[in-house]
Order: C-alpha cells, then sequence, then structure tokens
C-alpha cells in the first residue's frame, strides 16, 4: 500500500506564520529531473490545480501533483531551524541517496 507523504505540525505552523492560506496559497512539493544526484525538490507557494493530492490542516494545505506522489510515497515534510538557516525539508524513504545541500536525491 502506497502511504501519501505526511506533513508535521512544525510545517504546517510555518506556512501559518507566512499566511499562505490568508494569501490564497498552499506550499507545493514537487520533484523534478536533475539536480546533481538524479532528481530534485521544488518547494514554492502555488495555487491548488484540480488534480493535486492537498494535505490539510487548520486551512494551511500543502500540495503533491499526482507526477510527483510516487516519488514521495511515505515522505515526511518538516520545516527546519538551523545554524546555517530555515527551510522545508523532506525525509524521503525512497530516496537511495541525496546530495550535501538536501534538495536532490537519486532512488
Amino acid at each position: 500500500m502506497n502511504l501519501p507523504p505526511k506533513v508535521t505540525d512544525r510545517a504546517f505552523a510555518r506556512l501559518s506564520e507566512i499566511g499562505a492560506a490568508a494569501q490564497g496559497q498552499a506550499l507545493r512539493v514537487a520533484v523534478e529531473g536533475g539536480g546533481c544526484s538524479g532528481f530534485q525538490y521544488e518547494i514554492k507557494l502555488d495555487a491548488p490545480e484540480d488534480d493535486d493530492l492537498i494535505l490539510e490542516k487548520d486551512g494551511e494545505r500543502v500540495l503533491v501533483d499526482q507526477i510527483s506522489l510516487p516519488f514521495l510515497t511515505g515522505a515526511v515534510i518538516d520545516f527546519t531551524e538551523e545554524l546555517i538557516g530555515a527551510r522545508f525539508t523532506i525525509d524521503n524513504p525512497n530516496a537511495t541517496s541525496s546530495c550535501g545541500c538536501g534538495t536532490s536525491f537519486a532512488m
């Protein structure tokens, strides 16, 4: 059974802080070809499309398109704050390797 990606409470809280829903936007997480490991994540604020998977909590939404969904099965979308900066992160159990930047991975 393919599990949809999960979004942490911390990621939803960050979306609320930046006012994504109030602007009619949601966080889009997509997988594209490229990057130094073969695939890369695209994370941006965007409007929902008709065929998106929508993960929602307290009015905040995270979108995953149908093409990216198989690559994100069982993944966890989070928000982290570290000394080098704050960002949305993806812990993807499907990735066999990733590069040092954390936005590129192989399967």
